[in-house]
């Protein structure tokens, strides 16, 4: 059986046999793809495909939990920085404001 699986706006085509997912060589590189546009590392995608090719989707969850993890991290600290420059802002507005 075959049907159409999404993939952060990219549809590829997997088979369904014996009850695994089984993913065809365009999906695998579209994943690779994914993978790569998300930030991550030749080290993390080797380490997620093989999680993929021995079914352990567990595996592959917490894998991408744990990436996902590291870049909202790093969206805070920019958010510190872009906090600390609206601040500087502020206050130099409010200093020209009271001459």
């Amino acid at each position: 059986m075959s049907r159409a699986v999404k993939g952060r706006g990219k549809l590829f085509a997997a088979d369904e046999r014996e009850g695994q997912e089984m993913c065809d060589a365009t999906s695998r590189e579209a994943i690779i793809q994914n993978l790569k546009d998300a930030g991550c590392v030749p080290k993390q995608i080797e380490e997620f495909l093989a999680c993929m090719e021995a079914h352990k989707s567990k595996a592959e969850l917490e894998l991408l939990a744990d990436h996902r993890d590291c870049l909202l991290e790093e969206v805070h600290r920019c958010q510190k920085k872009i906090d600390c420059l609206d601040y500087l802002t502020y206050q130099l507005k409010k200093e020209k404001k009271d001459l």
